[in-house]
């Protein structure tokens, strides 16, 4: 190993060889209020009891 880097490929380098692409689609992240009403709707569909076996979810 080099104690210095090589910057040969990097001066050489020909950024005109390099193809166009398309950045159309983005994953963006979900905001806060996103998130919050995720959990909120998350935690109405459960009553909270830790066997849900034992309970149906029309009696809740």
């Amino acid at each position: 190993m080099a104690d210095k880097p090589d910057f040969e490929e990097v001066t050489s380098f020909d950024k005109s060889k390099l193809k166009k692409t398309d950045t159309g689609v983005k994953n963006t992240l979900p905001t806060n209020e996103t998130i919050g009403q995720g959990k909120k709707a998350d935690s109405s569909l459960f009553c909270g009891h830790s066997c849900l076996e034992s309970h149906s979810f029309m009696n809740c």
